[in-house]
Order: structure tokens, then C-alpha cells, then sequence
């Protein structure tokens, strides 16, 4: 999302680190490119002037046109106001005192409201609670069902029931959770190609009804000032809590994340990264701003790795190793956790110093040749991938056919899974010599 921010904002510190010593002009006219680089990413102009001339201020508070490492004491001034920007520390969906604590989700059609939905359920499931999801939107056509159908994905429950009236669906929902046990409800409401007086005064009745303890906007990031816009005006006639920001791997130039928080002083609390149900992160606006300054994101890139590891299996590799049974399912095993990770071109963003390589063609192939050993690895039988040395010419042209690959392509992965166990039995080898090293992923 902010790649074309990031190259900007990358070529106007590199240019400032050629230079050992910085003059108070040489700030200003890297401030300028600064300036430009954040209009073209569709941050609001308004929030580009503050953003400028705090970054002035700092800069000068600390005369870093004095200091050693001047190019480096720009970038962390800022990193710092980036920070400060996106909303200083990271928020997190606070429950209430008594349960059930009642979210309610809201925003204009096309949002992803559903899907963030059963996305944040999915979330709440996987660390210990039990939500319940409630169809409230009663306008669009087929909104209850696949409200249902994102539930039954998420593994979590849907209250549903055939009335005209959402608020008096929520007042129901919010009783029935509290009788059956549930700790938190999540309302989907109904949504507007516009905002309307008509969709506020529904969803402040529904807001009443169920004792909603947070409300939170979901905004398209795609949509950038707009997205301001929207909130602004939810903000005025609903008060809301927080922002759900979407589509955060799309083509957006960044302009809503950017812009939303200093607009309407609410925090981002999660943002969605993909179109899978399990695409949805907590917001760290050090982290972002990190990401956005092309440093990476180790921290969410370890949490993605804990989430897709199964630290069972993980031990059962290393006894393996210990024993040299590392087989092709284990290596196909592997190879499904990174992907549980995510595109790799996302995982790039997240390493520091790989952000670069994002988008090139490069990029693009090692995608697809991820792709083809899984294909190549399904199409062989359990006994091959136990036991890869009875894979003769004749197994391999059936593998080759069964995977629409080539025998040259079984071949190279077959290579490259000797080469595979040679590096992990060496990192092995090194972890019992000095304290144990944690096995990469493949």
C-alpha cells in the first residue's frame, strides 16, 4: 500500500545520507520533497502541513545539521512524528467489566464490514474468547446469509432472526449472549452508498439497544481523503471509538491511514491485509511507520511465524533432524506454514532492508515456483515422500504430468530439498555446540 511513498520518502534519504554535514536549507528542501511525497499518497493536505512542521521543529530543537549522523537523525525525527501521526502507541479493543462486551461495526456499503466481522471473530476465537456474531443489516439483499456463511468459516455462532427491526435484533442478540455465555457480540449493521440521516438515526437506535461499548468504523483504504470524509461524519453523528482500515494491501496510496486518526483524534485499531479470513492485524503505528520508512516489521513478521508454526510439529522436525528422518512431508509441511504466513510479497515488506524487492518481477516468479512445488509435492504418493529414493525416471514423468510440470522442475526441487536438509542439519549441528538455534521454516 505504501510502496510508492516509501520509494519517495527512501530516494530523499539517501540523497541527505551522501553528505556529511547538513545545512538548516538542506533539511528544508528535503522537507519539501517530503511535502510532495505525502500529497501524492493522498494525505490530506492540512494533516501534510502539521505533519512538516512538526518535523521542522524537531529537526531544529535538535540541530541535526550539527550532529555526526545528520541524515540518520532526520529519518529518526521522522520515524517519531510518523509515529505520532498514526496515533503514538497501539490501542487494543478493551472488554468490559461485565461481559458480554458489544462491538458495534459500522460504514458505508462496500467496506468489508461482514468480512471484517467474522475477521475480527476469528481473531477474538484464536485467543481464548467466545464471540458471537449478529446480523443487524436488514437492507441489502442476502446480508444475513453471508453473514452466516463467514460465521460457519470463522467456526463461530451467528444470531439471526427474521424481523424488520435491527435495534430490536440487537436488543435480542445482547440477551441471548449474556444467557448463553458469550463474552463478546459483534453487530453487523446495515451500510449506505452515502452517508445518511436515515442510516445514522438507525444505528444510533441499535447503538442504544444493545449497549454497544465500542463502536467501530470500518473504512475502505482504497477510497483516501473520502475515507476522512466518511469518518468525519460518522464521527459527528454516531461518536465513534475506533477505525477498522481495509483493503491495506491493495494499490491505496495511504492517504486514509495517514489522514483518518489526526482527522478525527480516534485511534486505527486493526487493519485487514488480505482477503482471508485470518488477514487481520492489531495496529502498531511504530510498527507502520517503520514499515512505511522501508525499516520492516520483525515484530508482526515473528507474531506471523508463532501463528503459523505448530511448535508440536516444530519439535518433532528437530527430533527428526537429530536423527536424519527429514522426509518430503515434512519439507511440504514446511513449506504450508510460510505460506500460512501470507504472500511473499508481503512477507518482504516486513524484513528489514527487503522492501525493495517488492513488486519485481523476481518476486512474481519465486511466488509461482512456491506454487509449483506444492503442486509437485501433492502429486506425489505418501511412500514418495516418505522415502524420495525409489522416485525413478518412470514415478517422476507421472509426477511431472500430475502436477503439470516437467521432469526437470521434480528434479530441481528434489535438489533443493537435499540442499534443505544438509542447512538445517548443519544449523543443528550449531545449535549443539552453543546454545540451541530455532529452525527455519524450510
Amino acid at each position: 500500500m505504501f510502496e510508492a511513498l516509501q520509494e519517495r520518502l527512501t530516494a530523499v534519504f539517501r540523497r541527505l545520507s551522501g553528505r556529511g554535514v547538513l545545512r538548516p536549507e538542506d533539511v528544508d528542501a528535503a522537507l519539501r520533497e517530503v511535502r510532495v511525497a505525502l500529497l501524492e499518497a493522498d494525505v490530506h493536505v492540512q494533516v501534510v502541513r502539521e505533519f512538516v512542521a512538526r518535523v521542522r521543529e524537531a529537526a531544529v530543537g535538535r540541530e541535526v545539521w550539527k550532529s555526526l549522523t545528520p541524515a540518520q537523525q532526520v529519518v529518526q525525527v521522522v520515524y517519531e512524528e510518523l509515529v505520532r501521526l498514526l496515533g503514538g502507541e497501539g490501542r487494543e479493543l478493551t472488554p468490559a467489566p461485565k461481559p458480554p462486551t458489544v462491538v458495534l461495526l459500522c460504514g458505508l456499503h462496500g467496506t468489508g464490514k461482514t468480512t471484517q466481522a467474522g475477521k475480527l471473530a476469528l481473531y477474538l476465537r484464536r485467543r481464548g474468547r467466545r464471540p458471537l456474531l449478529v446480523a443487524a443489516d436488514l437492507q441489502r439483499p442476502a446480508a444475513v446469509q453471508q453473514l452466516q456463511v463467514v460465521g460457519e468459516r470463522a467456526g463461530v455462532a451467528v444470531f439471526a432472526q427474521e424481523a424488520a427491526d435491527p435495534a430490536e435484533v440487537a436488543r435480542q442478540a445482547v440477551q441471548h449472549a449474556r444467557q448463553a455465555g458469550y463474552d463478546f457480540v459483534l453487530v453487523d449493521t446495515a451500510g449506505r452508498v452515502h452517508v445518511d440521516e436515515e442510516l445514522m438515526q438507525e444505528l444510533r437506535r441499535v447503538r442504544e439497544a444493545s449497549g454497544a461499548h465500542h463502536v467501530l468504523l470500518v473504512v475502505d483504504a482504497m477510497t483516501g481523503q473520502e475515507a476522512v470524509r466518511v469518518a468525519q461524519r460518522f464521527h459527528e453523528a454516531l461518536g465513534i471509538d475506533g477505525v477498522v482500515l481495509t483493503k491495506l494491501d491493495g494499490d491505496a496510496r495511504g492517504g486514509a491511514a495517514l489522514s483518518v486518526v489526526s482527522a478525527v483524534g480516534r485511534p486505527i485499531l486493526f487493519v485487514g491485509t488480505g482477503e482471508r479470513l485470518e488477514a487481520l492485524e492489531p495496529f502498531h503505528p511504530d510498527r507502520m511507520a517503520s514499515r512505511i520508512l522501508g525499516m520492516g516489521d520483525v515484530l508482526t513478521l515473528a507474531e506471523r511465524a508463532r501463528e503459523a508454526v505448530d511448535a508440536e510439529r516444530a519439535a518433532e522436525l528437530e527430533r527428526k533432524l537429530r536423527r536424519a528422518e527429514f522426509t518430503l512431508e515434512d519439507f511440504r509441511e514446511q513449506l504450508r506454514q510460510v505460506r500460512r504466513m501470507g504472500p511473499l510479497e508481503t512477507l518482504l515488506e516486513l524484513i528489514p532492508g527487503f522492501s525493495g524487492l517488492r513488486g519485481r518481477r523476481a518476486e512474481a516468479e519465486e511466488e509461482r515456483e512456491f506454487r509449483r512445488m506444492e503442486a509437485i509435492l501433492d502429486s506425489m504418493t505418501p511412500q514418495e515422500r516418505r522415502d524420495p529414493s525409489i522416485l525413478n525416471a518412470s514415478r517422476k514423468r507421472r509426477i511431472a504430468r500430475g502436477s503439470g510440470t516437467t521432469v526437470q522442475d521434480v528434479n530441481r526441487l528434489l535438489k533443493q530439498f537435499e540442499e534443505a536438509k544438509r542447512m538445517m542439519r548443519e544449523l543443528e549441528r550449531m545449535g549443539r555446540r552453543g546454545r540451541r538455534l530455532p529452525l527455519p521454516p524450510f
